[in-house]
């Protein structure tokens, strides 16, 4: 299979279960926000799911993509390493789990007591659990990446959120609440695990077994950890401990307008995180056989179609956030909107970012991306103290948005270092996909005034997917007989 196949069905893969994903995410969200659950109830389960988050950062560490790294370099030298490879990742992975789910139970009711939400504790109950399933979840993930076998990433990825939603519908139906909807999140990945074990066991049982591993592998592979772990904990600062400042310094149902925000902005950025997911180790095969230009052509492809696909995107939500909220969730959520549209710029970087972070990985660049990360990350967390207080809720998404770009531009200026990108037609690229997003802005627009509920606001939508796709076909920056060729 060509490499240009491999991605393609790559893709196809990820997609599809990214689609699956933000479909069963998405009904989550209407039932939770316009049936079973209050704003302030809503807010809550995703401020126990931010605090978790912070677990799960030092349950796992670098660790997970450390192991992916260094099996995506031996399946190429010795295979006979596989196994130690996973073995050691596995090992320091339990360790590191049971130190942190320990300390979380021993402190759990001193973070209650820091937040003053009785509503907070019982939630706080279930986070050992949570922080367990996640990182086996994410490890899981993390491994087929690594592997080469995106297809069980989808597959995998497809029984967590098909169990979500169903777990979640069936404890809150039974009257659990809020409670009832975190276990449902708990069951879901729980789920996943599972299959996902099977699955790695079947590609482990392939490789050659091993008496013993190489000799400083181990220790290698904690040592590249070490700055992978630094880029998730800036990765954290950005994703998580707005939501926590948020639910510090104002209420639940501001970290529930927050969230409510930043999960619409997820749906968009699908696509992105499919390709970027996909690629990604590609990075890594092509500088191990010396074909870096062929991996700068790979990346720059990739860069044309997310800012063609997001660029317009980004003016879409801008012009359509109030309305959106409004009709989709409710009038109870309309303090999204603002949220929302500030995250349009964080939708952007954040496509950028999908299929420029993981890459710098796999190209051996970990360390100068967790210095970017961690030195952004720190200025997040500074903007939110002093935007939080002063605008509320708006000022988290502001500092998100302005921090992440900084760091965007940071990782990019790392691949031209190590790829040598072709910036003068990557200039032309992003000249035309400007053009395609004015035409299609004026068009919603002229349309806007005619928006007066859910039908109308799709219709509008639809017309600027039209306007769009159409001007990227006449202009030629969509190839309609390439797409073809490849579905």
């Amino acid at each position: 299979m060509s490499l240009s196949q491999r991605l393609v069905r790559g893709v196809k893969a990820t997609f599809g279960a990214e689609l699956l994903r933000l479909g069963a995410q998405g009904a989550i969200t209407l039932l939770l926000t316009r049936v079973f659950l209050s704003p302030d109830e809503y807010g809550l389960i995703f401020l126990a799911i931010a605090v978790f988050s912070i677990g799960t950062l030092f349950g796992t560490l670098g660790i997970p993509k450390s192991m992916a790294k260094f099996v995506t370099e031996y399946r190429n030298t010795d295979e006979s390493q596989i196994r130690h490879i996973v073995r050691s990742s596995i090992a320091f992975n339990v360790f590191t789990v049971a130190v942190v789910c320990v300390l979380f139970f021993l402190f759990r009711d001193v973070i209650a007591a820091a937040y003053g939400e009785p509503g907070l504790e019982p939630l706080l109950a279930l986070g050992v659990i949570y922080i367990v399933v996640k990182v086996a979840h994410g490890y899981l993930l993390i491994a087929f990446q690594g592997f080469g076998k995106v297809t069980l990433t989808a597959a995998t990825s497809t029984v967590s959120s098909v169990g979500r939603l169903g777990f979640i519908v069936l404890f809150v139906v039974a009257g659990f609440g809020a409670y009832g909807a975190l276990a449902g999140f708990v069951a879901g990945y729980l789920g996943s695990v599972l299959v996902g074990s099977y699955f790695l066991y079947q590609i482990l049982a392939s490789y050659p077994a091993t008496d013993a591993g190489e000799p400083g592998l181990s220790k290698r592979i904690i040592r590249y950890s070490l700055p992978l772990t630094a880029s998730q904990g800036a990765n954290t600062l950005y994703k998580r401990v707005d939501t926590l400042m948020v639910g510090f310094f104002l209420t639940p149902v501001a970290v529930g307008f927050y969230e409510l925000a930043k999960q619409v902005s997820t749906f968009v950025i699908a696509p992105a995180d499919s390709l970027g997911f996909t690629v990604a180790p590609t990075f890594g095969e092509h500088k191990s056989s010396e074909q870096l230009e062929r991996a700068a052509r790979v990346y720059e492809q990739s860069l044309e179609y997310v800012l063609l696909l997001y660029l317009p995107a980004v003016a879409g939500i801008v012009l359509l956030a109030d309305p959106g909220i409004r009709f989709v969730f409710g009038e109870a959520y309309a303090g999204a909107a603002p949220v929302l549209q500030v995250f349009s710029v964080y939708v952007l970087f954040q496509a950028i970012d999908k299929i420029t972070n993981d890459s710098l990985d796999y190209l051996g660049r970990a360390t100068e991306r967790a210095v970017g990360k961690g030195i952004t990350g720190g200025m997040n967390f500074g903007l939110n103290l002093l935007l939080i207080p002063a605008i509320g809720v708006v000022g988290a998404a502001t500092s998100t948005a302005l921090c992440y770009g900084l760091m965007v531009v940071y990782n990019v200026y790392l691949i031209d270092r190590e790829l040598d990108l072709h910036w003068r037609r990557l200039g032309k690229s992003i000249g035309a996909a400007g053009g395609v997003t004015l035409a299609m802005t004026a068009a919603v627009v002229a349309l806007q005034p005619f928006v007066t509920g859910i039908a109308t606001l799709l219709a509008v939508i639809a017309a600027g997917v039209a306007v769009w796709a159409v001007l990227s076909v006449a202009s030629g920056l969509v190839d309609v007989y390439e797409i073809k060729a490849h579905i």
